[in-house]
């Protein structure tokens, strides 16, 4: 008998401990997946926990806490938005064609999971300092980016010597618009990029056909 049940445990799969850093990016990529899947109001500690199938007190072992958590999914999942749309861009030679680029995929309506996520993040930064101060930086590092484009574009001699972190600041404020009204279906208009590029062809003092692809 008792070699049987020697036999019977060494068939047994062992489990393997995971190192700290192996935890730390399981937790992450499950935080990320519940935020994109629910917006960051279901990113709580026994979501995250049942999602990686351990229990809430290894999760919370391995994070400073919820308040840093959320911030930093939330910063994760939204500069990666930017990283693939600037990339994305980068290959468009015409520089009123990257700014084009950048309105009609910013709002070609398959972005609702971020846009979510954006919209939490300033509900939710109210009460959570570590959040507030991560979409500040990200706010920030959008009309960062948008402002650059127009910086090369004027250089480019495509548009004229407008504020470009003005009007950076003002496609942003579009952008956060549109997409918040999106969520709920408010005048989901598909002419939307059509205005939007009127508007910042009037901004940028062009006419809005250069800003088509």
């Amino acid at each position: 008998m008792e070699s049987t049940d020697r036999m019977t445990q060494a068939s047994r799969p062992q489990r393997v401990r995971k190192s700290p850093d192996e935890r730390r990016r399981e937790v992450a990529a499950a935080a990320r997946e519940i935020a994109l899947a629910e917006g960051l109001d279901g990113l709580t500690l026994r979501a995250v926990a049942a999602r990686i199938g351990v229990a809430p007190g290894l999760v919370a072992h391995y994070i400073p806490s919820m308040d840093d958590l959320v911030a930093d999914t939330f910063g994760d999942i939204v500069a990666g938005e930017l990283a693939g749309i600037v990339e994305l861009i980068a290959g468009e030679p015409d520089a009123a064609g990257r700014i084009g680029m950048l309105v009609d995929t910013v709002l070609d309506g398959g972005r609702r999971d971020v846009t979510l996520v954006w919209v939490q993040g300033w509900a939710l930064g109210a009460r959570n300092d570590a959040l507030a101060a991560r979409v500040r930086i990200e706010m920030d590092a959008w009309q960062q980016a948008i402002a650059d484009e127009i910086v090369r574009g004027q250089q480019a001699g495509a548009f004229g010597h407008e504020d470009a972190d003005a009007v950076a600041w003002h496609l942003l404020a579009m952008f956060d618009g549109l997409g918040a009204q999106g969520l709920v279906r408010w005048r989901d208009d598909p002419d939307r990029t059509a205005l939007t590029r009127r508007v910042l062809a009037g901004l940028l003092d062009v006419d809005p056909a250069v800003l088509e692809r």
